[in-house]
């Protein structure tokens, strides 16, 4: 059995722009494969997704039990529209912040003794799947949008878990978007 909540809300915070904020938590109860547990939405390619971690590897994380925070802030316009070149433009700054807290109860990590399918590993047999145990994950980015009204690029950046094998410590991504 499992169960999700997930909660949306936008601040406006004038004339700083306005906020929106995604929590969302969840918990699946049972002893299960890892497979039919939480994997964390993550994102390898170079497409700025919202509702994903974008510098999260592929099955880096799993979890039966989490909570999430995404905020994104866009200041539309607050600071570009005071330099006369960038108001013309109508370029727009954002911000956000995506924080994962998730844990795996001991009946769920794989064991010689419960038979449960043991995470992946490289050929080297470095594990590719992790818990988040010891702390939340937490990426940040930087960015601008109405880029010739379809565009938006941001310069993400990993916070924490970068001693993992293969975690990009910073990306820059795209999104393609009408906004007016």
């Amino acid at each position: 059995h499992s169960v999700q909540a997930k909660i949306e809300k936008v601040f406006y915070i004038s004339p700083l722009g306005w906020s929106q904020v995604v929590v969302e938590g969840g918990r699946t109860f049972g002893t299960l494969p890892y497979q039919l547990l939480k994997i964390h939405r993550a994102n390898q390619t170079y497409a700025y997704q919202l509702e994903s971690y974008n510098l999260m590897n592929f099955m880096e994380f799993v979890s039966d039990k989490y909570a999430s925070i995404n905020l994104t802030h866009s200041f539309g316009g607050f600071f570009f529209n005071r330099v006369p070149l960038l108001r013309r433009l109508k370029w727009r700054e954002m911000v956000s912040f995506k924080g994962l807290w998730g844990g795996l109860d001991e009946a769920n990590r794989p064991t010689a003794e419960n038979g449960l399918i043991h995470f992946p590993t490289d050929a080297n047999g470095t594990p590719l799947t992790y818990t988040l145990d010891k702390e939340p994950y937490m990426e940040a980015s930087v960015g601008v949008g109405n880029i010739f009204k379809v565009l938006r690029i941001d310069y993400v950046r990993r916070l924490n878990y970068l001693d993992l094998p293969n975690a990009p410590k910073w990306g820059i991504r795209a999104r393609f978007k009408l906004e007016f």
